[in-house]
């Protein structure tokens, strides 16, 4: 809201208090006495209804899952509900307590913005719903409000001595009260699609009913002396807001209900049209504001919505014409970058050879979408979530999506558009591909038929974008079933290696913790290594280890081990004596397990009697001696029968992960990022000697923790351990894609481009 041009001719300001008199405590006691009254009721009004929107909500929504979401709401609303109020009111109360004094004030009120800062700050929040429907609640509101706020502006001025109230700082104004809305949400545990429709009941039943508080305090004020004769005129600025009011009548629960949890506000074309507006400055209306701003002169009436879509329609024809679109080439992205800026002049001047003149302008409303699809398809050439192959083929589709959104402007302000569905799906399919994962060209086939039939094919049908939005589902579909197959055979692969080598590892510690500190002679060590810690994982996998068969593997490997232990006196040679039938038992069933044949079998225990034989203290011939001398554990066993333990192995070195690891600090912000990662997350990864690719976490293993990525065919593309890919993320070398859609992503990124006070002007640069 703008000040007054001449504030003398307004009201005299000579009438000053001193913000230290008891006077000003009093008047101030007063009017936050009045506004902490009726807020009070009116949030409690607001938070009434919030339990029958939702419940309407639920009651349409699509599934079961949809319902709870709601349900879950509306528990959340009631527990927090008490918190929310308290700290709004509190805010507003201690606010209204400091105005008094300015210096303290400026402090206390950082978070109170002007109109033109709110976009914002809400926005590096990067919380596109919520900038968007508070930045429309509070110009709707300062706009039908200016009357009496300017008053009560003015009146609260003269209390505080003098120092400048004004929308900005005024803690009753509509850009403050929602911001202390807004800030006392963050009590509320809720989704964003929850908090919308708290917030529109907020602007229904808060905002909706400010005039009636000015006017109660504005009326307090002037019984009291305070400016009783100030006249009610507000010469408005060049951008003043004509937004009307939101009536006060009807049922606020099922108008909250109306607009669908999560779409963006339906007037986001005008909050776009007023951040438009604030860019271009006063008196640059049409196109030309940004690069003709100020140097023409008006050459025939306004284009017509008609002549517009004529004008696209032959420069769409004109690239439909220029024949197939070749496969992206480096550079292409910066040439296309910038026929996007120069759109806007080719279509003046294509107009102009349609009706024998240029025109200097088109109306504000159309200037408005052409510059908002320029940005959109500028966003989608910079947007690193697109293959610069992808990038290029999407970008040719400004024409056709500039024609949509004139012909139907509801394109950027609902989520369930055709249109607005269909980019989004061209985009989530580009973001998966690569040349290596699209070796049969099928899916880029399909992206450049769908991009070449809308240069073709689409005239003024907006029909079109949902027939080809099914065709383009039908075919991920099939291309979904497909990979979720491969998907499905590659993780249960993993998880059988995982599961082999955890029963590895397993089966190493049970006998290295059993040998501990003994030395035990090569033959029993090798049998140990290679055999029987290979029966120990097979019975591991297939009965498990509380079972029966995994304790009697165990009891075998104690007794084997005692069965070295020196015989120094009678009873331990009888004892050994007893032992050796079972352990000679146990062995021949373990060795048939791990399918040794049994010529194997007689060899090697042919070589264990010769063992025990010495053992017992019986004479050897000289060939029984050098079999035992020698390092005979492994002659028997096959080749095929590969060790688990190596032979001079340290328990460590045997059960620790050999695999070196980068350590990344546990509380490093990419250590959190791969936390965070879920299942269905693409990346990009940029490893050295190796191609750019793209891979999708498709599963993180139980077992060790590892995460296994995927390309789009569900083909494995690499899996690592945690501590790998965070030190990946952390060197550059990996980089989480956004999961969002490209159109939330594109306007959350448009909206804060437009709100930057010292961005380029929105609307580019026309190159004639």
């Amino acid at each position: 809201m703008n000040e007054a041009g001449d504030p003398s001719k307004v009201v005299n300001l000579s009438q000053r208090l001193d913000p230290a008199s008891e006077r000003v405590g009093e008047l101030l006691n007063a009017v936050r006495s009045i506004a902490g009254k009726r807020l009070q009721q009116w949030i409690g009004n607001a938070f009434e209804h919030v339990d029958d929107a939702l419940f309407d909500l639920a009651e349409k929504a699509e599934n079961n899952a949809a319902q709870m979401h709601y349900f879950d709401g509306m528990r959340e609303v009631r527990k927090r509900r008490p918190a929310v109020e308290r700290s709004f009111l509190g805010m507003i109360s201690r606010n209204l307590g400091e105005l008094a004094h300015p210096v303290q004030h400026s402090h206390t009120t950082t978070a109170s913005m002007s109109p033109g800062t709110v976009e914002l700050s809400l926005v590096a929040d990067n919380e596109l719903e919520e900038s968007l429907a508070i930045t429309s609640m509070i110009g709707k509101n300062e706009s039908r409000l200016t009357r009496d706020l300017f008053a009560v502006n003015q009146r609260l001025s003269v209390i505080c001595g003098g120092h400048k109230i004004d929308d900005a700082s005024n803690p009753i104004a509509p850009a403050i009260l929602t911001q202390a809305f807004r800030q006392a949400l963050h009590e509320l545990g809720a989704d964003m699609r929850v908090k919308l429709i708290i917030y529109k009941l907020f602007d229904r039943y808060v905002l909706s009913s400010l005039e009636e508080l000015y006017q109660e305090i504005n009326a307090e004020l002037v019984r009291a002396g305070v400016l009783p004769q100030m006249r009610h005129e507000v010469v408005r600025g060049s951008h003043a807001k004509t937004a009307s009011a939101a009536p006060h009548g009807g049922d606020g629960a099922a108008a909250a209900a109306a607009d669908e949890a999560g779409e963006i506000p339906s007037d986001l074309l005008q909050t776009l049209h007023a951040l438009f507006s604030a860019r271009r400055g006063p008196g640059t209306g049409g196109i030309g504001g940004s690069g003709l701003a100020g140097t023409h002169v008006m050459s025939g009436p306004l284009p017509s919505a008609n002549e517009l879509l004529g004008a696209l329609s032959v420069l769409q024809s004109q690239i439909a014409s220029a024949g197939p679109l070749p496969y992206a080439q480096p550079g292409d992205a910066a040439e296309l970058s910038r026929e996007v800026l120069q759109l806007k002049g080719q279509l003046l001047t294509q107009i102009g050879a349609l009706r024998g003149e240029r025109p200097s302008h088109v109306a504000t409303i159309d200037e408005d979408t052409i510059d908002l699809v320029g940005m959109l398809f500028e966003f989608i050439l910079e947007d690193r979530n697109l293959p610069a192959a992808m990038q290029v083929m999407l970008a040719r589709l400004q024409i056709p999506y500039l024609k949509a959104a004139i012909l139907d402007r509801k394109l950027f302000a609902h989520r369930q558009h055709p249109a607005r569905r269909l980019l989004d799906c061209l985009a989530e399919q580009a973001k998966g591909w690569s040349e290596e994962s699209d070796r049969d060209r099928r899916l880029h086939e399909k992206v450049k038929s769908i991009v070449d039939q809308l240069l073709h094919d689409f005239d003024d049908d907006m029909g079109i974008f949902e027939r080809l939005l099914v065709d383009l589902q039908q075919f991920q579909d099939i291309n979904k079933r497909r990979s979720e197959l491969a998907e499905q055979r590659v993780a249960e692969s993993t998880r059988g290696r995982e599961k082999l080598e955890q029963a590895r590892r397993r089966a190493a510690r049970e006998i290295l913790d059993r040998i501990g500190e003994q030395k035990l002679p090569p033959l029993v060590h090798g049998i140990l290594a290679r055999a029987w810690a290979n029966h120990l994982v097979l019975t591991l996998l297939r009965q498990g280890e509380t079972s029966p068969e995994f304790k009697s593997a165990l009891r075998f490997v104690d007794d084997f081990i005692a069965s070295t232990r020196p015989v120094t006196h009678p009873e331990s040679r009888q004892a050994l004596r007893q032992m050796l039938p079972g352990v000679e038992r146990a062995l021949r069933q373990g060795l048939t397990n791990v399918a040794f044949q049994e010529q194997d079998i007689e060899r090697l225990l042919g070589q264990l009697h010769t063992y025990y034989r010495q053992q017992l203290g019986e004479t050897l011939d000289e060939t029984e001696v050098v079999v035992v001398e020698e390092d005979a554990a492994m002659l028997a066993i096959p080749d095929s029968i590969q060790p688990v333990i190596d032979h001079d192995a340290t328990p460590a070195s045997s059960i620790d992960d050999h695999e070196e690891t980068v350590e990344v600090p546990l509380d490093s912000p990419e250590w959190h990022q791969v936390q965070a990662l879920q299942p269905g997350t693409w990346l990009e990864f940029c490893l050295a000697d190796e191609a750019m690719t793209r891979a999708k976490l498709s599963w993180i293993s139980p077992m060790s923790g590892r995460y296994l990525f995927v390309n789009r065919r569900g083909l494995k593309v690499a899996d690592y351990p945690p501590q790998e890919l965070a030190a990946l993320l952390a060197n550059g070398q990996a980089r989480v894609l956004a999961a969002n859609a490209l159109f939330d992503r594109a306007m959350s990124a448009i909206v804060g481009k437009l709100s930057q006070p010292d961005a380029t002007q929105a609307s580019g640069t026309d190159t004639e």
